[in-house]
């Protein structure tokens, strides 16, 4: 003989239903978390809708500021230290080359840098000796050197040579660069280059 089943108390549920009812709510809850998403999505602003000219209105990074620097000029060889050097300068500054005689004094290692910039000048001479290799002689060169150290000019006194192209280069050689800047105003040289084949 069974025993009697005890008979379930009032108001809770007996059997499965206990599992449906805690499915029952969980789902309660989860659509109440969705109900409540779903409102404030709402109010957030949607973006407007994309057109064909959101990619005429691109507008590029802004560029780094390391790629405006410029590259440093090459160095070149400047010869032996003969102190501060001069910058060249822009504007209508003469520097002491206006006058018609100079009257200062050569300062510092001037005769130095002569011999220096005048063995330079070579370069010409034994460019010009693959053409010609009986070419010699001479050139003197007028150079005046402003307040500032840079030449005011630079042109042939004389040259034995018979070859103008040469004379030229080596005054233009002569013309390129500074050289220790006179004191009391503009200094006039002249500067003989002994040219023959070594």
């Amino acid at each position: 003989m069974s025993s009697p089943s005890t008979p379930p108390a009032a108001g809770v549920p007996s059997g499965n239903g206990k599992y449906i009812a805690a499915s029952v709510g969980i789902l309660a809850i989860i659509g109440i978390v969705i109900g409540w998403k779903k409102c404030s999505s709402d109010s957030t602003p949607t973006p407007p809708p994309s057109t064909p000219d959101a990619a005429a209105s691109y507008v590029p990074p802004p560029r780094k500021i390391e790629d405006d620097i410029p590259l440093p000029p090459p160095v070149e060889d400047a010869g032996p230290d003969t102190g501060a050097k001069v910058t060249h300068t822009s504007g209508p500054q003469t520097f002491g080359c206006e006058v018609k005689k100079c009257g200062g004094s050569a300062a510092g290692d001037l005769e130095g840098m002569l011999a220096f910039r005048a063995k330079a000048a070579h370069k010409c001479y034994d460019q010009a000796l693959a053409t010609d290799s009986t070419l010699t002689g001479g050139v003197t060169i007028a150079l005046r050197i402003g307040t500032n150290g840079l030449p005011c000019s630079a042109g042939v006194a004389s040259n034995s040579t018979g070859n103008q192209a040469v004379a030229a280069c080596i005054a233009g050689s002569m013309r390129n660069g500074a050289y220790p800047a006179p004191k009391g105003g503009c200094v006039d040289v002249n500067v003989p280059i002994s040219l023959k084949t070594r």
